[in-house]
């Protein structure tokens, strides 16, 4: 019997995922083909250079989703899900000091590791984990009810998870247990029609409307889906050329003359959608609710560690400038802040070790019996090796951070002068059961890979530095 391999799953229920969020999300479909439009242009505009990321079929094809779960017990078991399609928790993001705003949760995502599993299908969702153990957010009383209705829910259901174990085990599923499996899961991230009490949901959403969201509902939803673009500036005019509002910035790096770096993202504004509430007296009434919304990326170069905390440094630099000149355009004050003190090549982001990249042989590298160099940046300056930037596949917690707070109902409430709760990878790796991954690690491994080749090939003792 054939069998519908993990990545054919995983491609599988991103687009399933997608016709059912644009279903009940009509704004995502315009969004969706929106990207598209921008795309086709891109590639018109530029040819080959607009697939130096990734190809076009990869970009239109690619989506990232995210979702919000309660307990630890409902995170591993998300993660079974998600094992199933190949995806692994990468990376550990705590969004309660990311934001302004109270938003009381720490996350990861589950994605491909591997560079061919990306290149078939890249889709991740980021996944966020309620901490009703912070007493900044919740007291005593609010917590211990809030963790018992919590306990009392099943998100999933158990045969979905019994398949998942099996597809993960087995690398795939055969035709008809694929087909059950895909759609128990899709059911599983719908918007649930069960009313929601109202008391309940106002009441945790005066600490955080992400709380209400997770603890106020008895399932949970696809929180929102992200299509890639190639450039998220001209998308960002076409959606409100169409009249469809977005939330007042770009998040993540600027729009600059230099390369692409790490990832940027915007969104449409959470819209409200009619929900069924249960009142007080135990009628059913008609509502609305504001927490689901169209997200979409631009991705760039993996930065290195080193890269990274250069990063973090120009947007301190950023944020103190533009404190001091409250009159002066942010976006303004951060290009000239990255035109500053940003390399504006990649070679020289090479050169500088400040991000990632693949290196193969030149086809027309020197041929005069010369000794190649030791050190990966003569090997480039001389022609000897070519080097390939690597996608940056993850998230920035800041920017996530910055997209749930713009599409907030309200800031909610933290307790300033209490301590927090301490989470971190470790706790995150228990809670699932499974190691949440370094995303350095992952993307380091790959350039060493491609250094260790370029090594043999020249007949190095050891690869390039």
């Amino acid at each position: 019997m054939s069998t519908i391999s993990q990545w054919r799953l995983r491609a599988a229920f991103a687009q399933r995922l997608s016709g059912m969020y644009g279903h009940e999300v009509p704004a995502y479909t315009t969004l969706v083909d929106v990207s598209h439009e921008v795309n086709a242009d891109v590639l018109r505009a530029r040819g080959a250079d607009a697939e130096r990321l990734g190809s076009i079929g990869r970009v239109t094809a690619e989506r990232h989703g995210a979702i919000r779960v309660g307990t630890p017990r409902e995170l591993a078991q998300v993660a079974r899900i998600f094992g199933a399609l190949g995806m692994h928790p990468v990376g550990f993001y705590d969004l309660r000091e990311a934001a302004a705003s109270a938003v009381p949760v720490v996350s990861t995502a589950f994605r491909p590791v591997d560079g061919e599993e990306l290149a078939r299908n890249p889709f991740r969702v980021f996944t966020s984990l309620l901490t009703p153990a912070d007493p900044r957010f919740f007291d005593p009383g609010l917590r211990a009810r809030l963790e018992t209705f919590l306990a009392a829910r099943e998100l999933f259901p158990p045969e979905l998870l019994t398949l998942a174990d099996r597809a993960e085990a087995e690398r795939g599923l055969p035709p008809d247990d694929a087909e059950r499996f895909l759609r128990l899961a899709v059911r599983s991230f719908e918007l649930s029609p069960e009313p929601v009490d109202r008391a309940w949901y106002r009441t945790l959403e005066r600490v955080s409307a992400v709380a209400a969201d997770i603890g106020g509902v008895r399932s949970t939803h696809i929180n929102h889906l992200t299509p890639r673009v190639l450039d998220i500036d001209d998308l960002y005019r076409r959606m409100t050329d169409r009249g469809v509002e977005m939330i007042d910035t770009i998040q993540g790096p600027p729009a600059w003359r230099g390369p692409d770096v790490l990832l940027r993202q915007t969104s449409f504004r959470a819209l409200a959608e009619p929900r069924a509430m249960r009142a007080e007296d135990g009628s059913v009434v008609s509502g609305a609710l504001r927490v689901r919304f169209g997200e979409v990326e631009a991705r760039g170069i993996a930065l290195t560690r080193t890269g990274r905390a250069r990063y973090d440094e120009l947007l301190a630099r950023v944020d103190e400038q533009a404190a001091r000149q409250p009159a002066a355009a942010r976006d303004d004050v951060a290009r000239t802040v990255w035109e500053r003190h940003m390399p504006g090549s990649e070679e020289q982001l090479a050169a500088e070790g400040l991000a990632y990249f693949t290196y193969r042989l030149a086809d027309c590298r020197p041929r005069d019996g010369a000794a190649p160099p030791a050190g990966v940046a003569e090997l480039l300056r001389q022609g000897w090796t070519v080097a390939e930037p690597v996608v940056y596949e993850d998230f920035l917690p800041r920017s996530a951070a910055g997209i749930f707070q713009s599409n907030l109902s309200g800031a909610g409430t933290r307790d300033h002068d209490r301590q927090g709760t301490a989470y971190d990878a470790d706790w995150l790796s228990g809670a699932i059961g499974r190691e949440v991954l370094d995303p350095f690690t992952l993307y380091e491994q790959q350039q060493n890979r491609s250094l260790a080749h370029v090594a043999r090939a020249l007949g190095l003792t050891d690869p390039p530095r």
